[in-house]
């Protein structure tokens, strides 16, 4: 868009360094005891608010534990348990056949690289950077979702619109000391200010950042 201004290195670092203090207790939104825990909620997050799969999920992880208990799962009866989680037919099949493939290549255990998580049905790179930070601490790289693509480009922090793309512009410009949570900063950062028509008047970024595609401001 014309007028659209993008940050250089040395501002883009500093709006990160002032959102991460401001945001620095930002975490991830899904409740979780164990890796299969966190594939099932991460597969069940996709175009769902969080609150709703926060709600849905505990009698799901009290009838299954472990990737066998899923793989063998009846996937209607899956399904059903998901309640008002959007997509619940296709996520409970994709919960399944991910299951029957982490038990059997991975012995049950949820694999802990990019490139085997990926090949899983319905985790994407998203999906993968969310678990290898959340359930081994493997900081690969940033997690983009909705937030992230919305705020990358407002921000000034990227040009980009292909989510993978957005990624490599962000693990230029963001410190990795900030990866792991920076999604969830993003996040924060969405729901207090940066709103679809934001509060830039008390915004801690107000003077960095460009406000790109900001029509209508408080």
């Amino acid at each position: 868009m014309a007028g659209d201004r993008f940050l250089s290195p040395k501002e883009a670092g500093e709006l990160v360094s002032i959102l991460h203090r401001e945001y620095k207790d930002a975490k991830y939104y899904l409740n979780f005891k164990t890796p299969i825990d966190l594939v099932v909620g991460a597969i069940l997050s996709a175009q769902t608010l969080d609150a709703v799969v926060n709600r849905e999920t505990p009698k799901i992880f009290a009838k299954y534990k472990t990737a066998k208990d899923y793989a063998n799962a009846d996937v209607d009866e899956l399904a059903k348990l998901c309640g008002s989680i959007s997509f619940s037919g296709n996520k409970a099949k994709n919960i399944v056949n991910t299951m029957k493939i982490i038990q059997e290549k991975y012995s049950g255990k949820v694999p802990n690289r990019m490139e085997d998580l990926v090949e899983l049905p319905g985790i994407g790179r998203k999906t993968a950077n969310t678990i290898l930070i959340n359930a081994y601490g493997i900081v690969a790289g940033i997690p983009v979702d909705t937030w992230v693509i919305k705020l990358s480009y407002r921000l000034g922090l990227s040009r980009q619109k292909d989510p993978e793309k957005i990624e490599q512009d962000l693990m230029n410009v963001v410190d990795k000391k900030y990866w792991h949570n920076w999604a969830y900063v993003m996040k924060a950062h969405g729901r207090a200010i940066c709103k679809a028509v934001p509060a830039c008047s008390r915004c801690p970024v107000n003077k960095i950042c460009p406000k790109n595609g900001v029509t209508k401001q408080l």
